[in-house]
């Protein structure tokens, strides 16, 4: 589309959403399809929701998602948070909804059931989590923004929280996005330009338990949504372009009341043990295609193999040098590829830390995983 369609689409969008709306409220319902992408649809209130209790169930075909089959295709969506919207305002919202089937069990895809079960049974040790989302914005074609067409542009070096032309692409994007994060209530920390040119990172945390995963999630959304309005593309792949370019990860700090307590060190170093006892299990929940960033170059570490050091981001968990220093505090796991999923991630962390809960199954309907084996020797790096 033209720059000058796109201009006046957006002239004349902002003067509808100027029009008074007569005492009703539009609630858009998210959810998590079938593909790990996002999907949403509005519905009118008479009032504003003050709480998830006032949201009604709804549903969707989830045969156009990928989530049931066209026999059975009724999805239904059960609200579990609720956030103001940063592109109606007003008292309109944006609603974080886990999927159901018929039957009333939680659809294949549904990460976050699982995830709460075993974060709540597990909430005395009070898991902080706090995610770094990487990310590619494309133009239309699916080539990263900036790029000479059919080209590349200069070796990486510059871009990391590069300024200036030349060197950063799109940040009128990431600053939208950031200030509709801020809007509607996540607990977004930060953000930077990457390693690539026209990668970007933000940051989401602290967060406590399972509410983790509803602000990444919510996050992706307005992120879709914002770069929507400038006709730009977001890939969550984790290795968008082959060859010397860096790809994109979701590390993710972890602390808990045991870890940040004097002497938390201990209790670090007992997490890494058991961290690296599973593996096998966190590397098929921790993203798809993640082996193809997982080479041991690029900042990453080895996609078959566990490691931790102070402040080494070649390994599979880095514990920062101020932590050491301290004695306390919390670790970073590398290991997350950009699509992951924070429910399962945050999940399979708790589970694997401080035991699996019966009835919850984190891993649940994994990402695919690469044929091969992985080979299961764990060198642990000690600080």
């Amino acid at each position: 589309m033209a720059e000058s369609s796109i201009l006046s689409n957006t002239a004349n969008l902002e003067k509808y959403l100027k029009l008074p709306q007569n005492g009703k409220v539009i609630a858009e319902y998210v959810w998590i399809d079938g593909s790990n992408g996002v999907r949403s649809k509005c519905k009118t209130l008479d009032k504003k929701p003050e709480k998830v209790a006032d949201l009604p169930e709804w549903n969707f075909d989830g045969s156009s998602t990928g989530q049931a089959p066209g026999h059975d295709s009724d999805v239904y969506l059960r609200p579990v948070a609720l956030y103001p919207d940063p592109f109606r305002l007003g008292d309109n919202v944006l609603v974080m909804c886990e999927t159901y089937g018929s039957d009333g069990k939680p659809n294949k895809y549904n990460f976050r059931h699982d995830a709460a079960i075993v974060l709540n049974k597990h909430a005395e040790h009070e898991f902080w989590f706090g995610l770094e989302q990487e990310y590619t914005l494309l133009d239309t074609q699916g080539w990263p923004y900036g790029w000479p067409k059919n080209g590349f542009p200069a070796p990486q070096g510059p871009y990391y929280c590069g300024v200036g032309t030349g060197k950063v692409f799109c940040r009128d994007i990431v600053e939208a996005h950031y200030k509709a994060c801020m809007y509607s209530g996540i607990n977004i920390s930060g953000t930077n330009a990457e390693v690539m040119p026209a990668q970007w990172e933000y940051q989401v945390g602290p967060c406590q338990g399972i509410d983790m995963g509803d602000q990444l999630w919510m996050s992706r959304f307005l992120l879709h949504r914002v770069a929507e309005e400038f006709g730009a593309k977001v890939t969550f792949a984790p290795k968008p372009i082959p060859g010397d370019w860096n790809g994109a990860g979701l590390h993710t700090n972890v602390s808990t009341k045991e870890t940040r307590a004097e002497g938390g060190m201990k209790a670090i170093e007992a997490a890494m043990e058991k961290l690296a006892d599973r593996q096998k299990e966190h590397m098929a929940v921790y993203g798809e295609d993640n082996q193809l960033r997982m080479t041991g170059a690029h900042e990453t570490s080895s996609y078959d193999k566990f490691s931790w050091g102070v402040a080494n981001r070649g390994s599979s968990v880095r514990i920062p040098r101020s932590v050491a220093a301290e004695g306390k505090g919390y670790f970073e796991d590398r290991r997350p590829a950009s699509n992951g999923d924070p429910y399962q991630i945050t999940g399979i962390i708790c589970e694997t830390l401080y035991g699996k809960v019966e009835g919850a199954d984190v891993a649940g309907f994994a990402s695919k995983a690469p044929g091969e084996e992985l080979e299961m020797v764990v060198p642990v790096a000690k600080p």
